[in-house]
């Protein structure tokens, strides 16, 4: 076969480096099926207002809540273990990693996303919509979501 037919997983030279760490990808897998309760209710609200989220995404070496790739919004659902000291560091680097790679990171407490989604929801809209779009080409008639 020539250069450029067919499809599989081969590796050829200036072949660009992975966008995920070694194992990142598997670790988005198996968090999609261990989703909290909370991310769960707050996907579903997401998923009712037809937005384009992705959920348990992984990006570089982190695998986030959910993120919107159009508008580069990152919503992460936080516990009670994220008001720990060494969490909050951590949760520091990756928020600024993430700046780092034009994401903007929307923090939600977990109680919030479990008890008000559709409010949660909602503010993730708004958020995304008054976002810059990268690219600001027709939508074709389809608003930005």
């Amino acid at each position: 076969m020539g250069k450029g037919r067919g499809w599989g997983d081969s590796v050829s030279e200036g072949t660009p480096t992975p966008r995920h760490a070694p194992g990142v990808v598997k670790r988005a897998r198996r968090l999609r099926n261990e989703m909290t309760v909370s991310e769960r209710v707050l996907w579903k609200a997401l998923r009712a207002l037809d937005l384009h989220v992705r959920r348990q995404a992984p990006i570089g070496r982190y695998v986030v809540d959910f993120v919107h790739h159009a508008s580069r919004l990152v919503i992460e659902v936080d516990s009670g273990r994220h008001d720990h000291p060494e969490a909050q560091l951590h949760d520091a680097a990756r928020d600024a990693w993430l700046a780092s790679q034009g994401y903007r990171v929307m923090r939600v407490r977990d109680g919030e996303a479990f008890g008000n989604p559709y409010l949660v929801a909602e503010r993730v809209l708004a958020e995304i919509q008054q976002s810059p779009h990268p690219n600001p080409s027709p939508s074709r008639g389809r608003a930005l979501r």
